[in-house]
């Protein structure tokens, strides 16, 4: 099942990222998302931004990674940011994440 977040472009929306990472690669994945953090953060728009990491329970995912925007233009000027940053440093997320190992599940949601 496909969902949306809100259609009002002005509720508050919630960037949600789980990740599934092996024990070897944590430190090094845990330094580039607090790198990608401290930049959202100081964004327009960033209510909330924060990295956790799993302590307990059977679940696979054991870092999880939100942000909550004021509305749906933050979120578009956060993502250009974003790529903007990733250009310029000649960074590649998806080449990084897969040299680690790691498994991502990554979405959108807003308040039900």
């Amino acid at each position: 099942m496909t969902t949306r977040p809100s259609t009002n472009p002005s509720a508050p929306v919630f960037r949600i990222d789980k990740f599934a990472v092996p024990a070897a690669a944590l430190p090094a994945f845990l330094e580039q998302v607090h790198r990608v953090r401290q930049t959202l953060g100081a964004l327009p728009g960033c209510q909330q931004n924060l990295v956790l990491t799993q302590t307990g329970g059977p679940g696979e995912f054991n870092v999880v990674t939100l942000v909550e925007w004021v509305n749906t233009q933050a979120v578009a000027a956060a993502t250009a940011v974003m790529q903007k940053k990733y250009e310029e440093e000649g960074f590649d997320r998806s080449a990084f994440m897969q040299a680690l190992g790691v498994r991502a599940d990554l979405g959108l949601y807003s308040k039900a």
